[in-house]
């Protein structure tokens, strides 16, 4: 059972929010959200000397992506130079649970710090601070990713696809469906294009994703102003049977044909299916990638 009493204590800073995502089979990705950059940075460059689990880390935003594999690891932790890390990550049918291990003030943020974050069920950490090691368990929802790609919302007098969809995104944001990536996808300026021929793909953690995808659905008829709007979406952990499609969309115009035939090869549902699903469904590739997507 949760008991936030550390809650108060000044040299606690808890995470705003941690998710996990696995893909089904051997791995998974934590997600860290964080009230103390500096904190993370420091995580990050002693997590990834540390773990072997860890396969990759990369920074989004104000998050910090852990890609990792699932099992155990016993840590060597070293002052200075490895002082904390991921010591295990273990799934179970509805949860995924994350055990940290650290030095000192590495062993505080590596435990009741992320203890703390909003969407932990559970915990539990040995003694902390001062000179002795500490380790500390998390317990989390298992989610899966789901990726909306939306195009085409506006009219040349009105509107902006990339605000329509954060803010859709933003008020559908709760413990089933946590919004976590924003990326504006520069495509091909096509003539029928509104302005600057750009599409929009968001990045959810999903427990339920059906009832995320029909509540994004209903928002996006109610609020978009073209009648050419496209909505893809697709449930799966990367979206790299795309990458190739939503390179060619950023070269050249294609067809809605093209389109279609693309998002049925790829598994990606169409919701809305006017002429923007062409650029909707480029934009799924370029997730959790917002400097990059930008680039034409």
């Amino acid at each position: 059972m949760r008991d936030d009493t550390y809650a108060s204590k000044k040299w606690v800073v808890p995470y705003k929010n941690i998710v996990a995502i696995h893909d089904g089979e051997g791995y998974v990705e934590i997600v860290e959200q964080t009230n103390c950059f500096g904190g993370a940075c420091w995580a990050e460059y002693h997590y990834k000397r540390t773990s072997p689990l860890i396969v990759s880390v990369r920074n989004v935003g104000n998050t910090m992506r852990y890609l990792t594999r699932v099992g155990r690891e016993e840590l060597i932790l070293t002052p200075s130079i490895a002082a904390a890390g991921i010591e295990a990550v273990e799934v179970d049918s509805d949860t995924i649970s994350i055990t940290y291990a650290g030095l000192g003030g590495g062993g505080v943020g590596a435990t009741i710090s992320r203890a703390l974050a909003e969407d932990v069920i559970d915990y539990d950490f040995t003694e902390i601070g001062g000179s002795r090691r500490s380790k500390g368990t998390i317990v989390l929802p298992k989610r899966k990713r789901v990726l909306i790609g939306v195009d085409d919302t506006d009219t040349k007098e009105e509107g902006a696809t990339w605000s329509l969809v954060h803010n859709i995104a933003h008020d559908l944001d709760d413990k089933n469906a946590r919004y976590i990536s924003h990326s504006i996808v520069q495509l091909y300026p096509v003539p029928f294009k509104t302005q600057n021929c750009v599409s929009t793909v968001v990045e959810f953690a999903c427990i339920d994703e059906a009832v995320l995808i029909r509540d994004f659905e209903r928002l996006l008829r109610k609020y978009t102003l073209s009648p050419e709007t496209g909505m893809v979406a697709l449930a799966r952990f990367d979206a790299e049977p795309l990458r190739e499609y939503g390179r060619l969309v950023k070269q050249k115009q294609i067809s809605r044909e093209m389109a279609e035939r693309t998002a049925l090869e790829a598994g990606a549902e169409i919701l809305i299916d006017g002429r923007g699903v062409i650029g909707a469904l480029a934009a799924l590739p370029y997730f959790a990638s917002p400097m990059e997507s930008v680039v034409l």
